[in-house]
């Protein structure tokens, strides 16, 4: 058996109960590649599987699902890739990838070329909240040009991207977030900005197109306010309760939740706007692989700006 280091974990629980263990080392199979991790992105799904077992139940996976890294080897039928080729993607989800591990198995079109313009920091952070935005904006919202969106935690993982995206395809923006973070936001693109601690978003925003709701709770419900009649409300956060859809469906608002999937033609726009200098990952802590835990309990304070990333080799 050919071993190596991944992020493990015996029971459920806080983040002290994260640990390095060995672990076999996958083979790719057929049709599939061997990606030698440089980098994992830490996601809010991570802590909360780490916390309750999430869509995993009572196995306890590695955990991870954003990865950068390097092809080590292809399976039988890959031309996709060759060994040495640079990486990056979001493998298997929501299925177990194991992206906090030295290596990584997975179709080869759940990655894509990382461009060399991009580090492999960079990289890592951005498939789950780039194709979750993208998803959600273009393929459940089908957001165009001139419509107003309103994208909630703006200064978030999922948030920040999603005004970039936004604004790539021609939005106008507004976005939430605590007054600190409104220049960084504005840098990113949105238009307006909203201090959520100050100002009831659902007073001072009204006829746009799309919400994006990466928060849940009663956002969904005061997010209607802020809607047109026919506009789209997205949301990332499950479940979407029976009272809002009726709500909605009476004001022809569609209203639901989305979970991302591995997405090839999504990576492709992801990487074209990269490359245009119209999208990038604000980082806002590296942790080598050895600190999950305090990437764990850093991200869980709900206060981090853009993406918090694992170096692994």
């Amino acid at each position: 058996m050919t071993s190596m280091r991944a992020v493990g974990q015996d029971t459920l629980g806080g983040p002290e109960v994260l640990k390095i263990v060995e672990v076999e080392r996958p083979e790719p199979g057929p049709v599939e590649i061997l990606v030698r991790v440089h980098a994992a992105g830490v996601n809010p799904t991570d802590w909360k599987a780490r916390a309750t077992g999430g869509r995993f139940g009572a196995s306890l996976p590695v955990l991870g699902f954003d990865v950068s890294g390097v092809v080590e080897e292809v399976g039988p039928g890959v031309t996709l890739y060759k060994p040495g080729d640079e990486v990056f993607g979001m493998p298997r989800f929501p299925h177990p990838a194991g992206a906090y591990a030295e290596y990584v198995t997975a179709p080869p079109r759940h990655f894509i070329r990382k461009p060399a313009t991009l580090d492999h920091v960079r990289a890592a952070a951005l498939p789950l909240v780039a194709l979750t935005a993208w998803q959600g904006l273009v393929d459940t919202a089908g957001l165009q040009a001139g419509q107003r969106v309103l994208v909630h935690a703006a200064a978030g993982g999922v948030g920040h991207v999603a005004v970039q995206i936004a604004k790539a395809l021609g939005a106008h923006v507004i976005g939430t977030a605590r007054t600190p973070k409104h220049d960084l936001v504005r840098s990113l693109g949105a238009d307006e900005m909203i201090d959520y601690t100050q100002v009831d978003f659902a007073e001072a925003v009204r006829d746009v197109d799309v919400v994006v709701d990466t928060i849940g709770g009663d956002y969904g419900t005061r997010s209607l306010r802020t809607l047109r009649d026919g506009g789209v409300l997205v949301s990332f956060v499950p479940p979407v309760e029976e009272s809002l859809r009726a709500e909605a469906a009476a004001r022809g608002i569609a209203a639901g939740w989305t979970l991302v999937e591995p997405d090839y033609a999504g990576l492709k726009e992801i990487v074209a706007l990269v490359e245009s200098g119209r999208l990038h990952a604000e980082i806002d802590t590296v942790f080598p692989l050895e600190e999950a835990a305090k990437a764990h309990a850093l991200g869980e304070t709900g206060r981090t700006t853009g993406k918090i990333v694992l170096t692994v080799t």
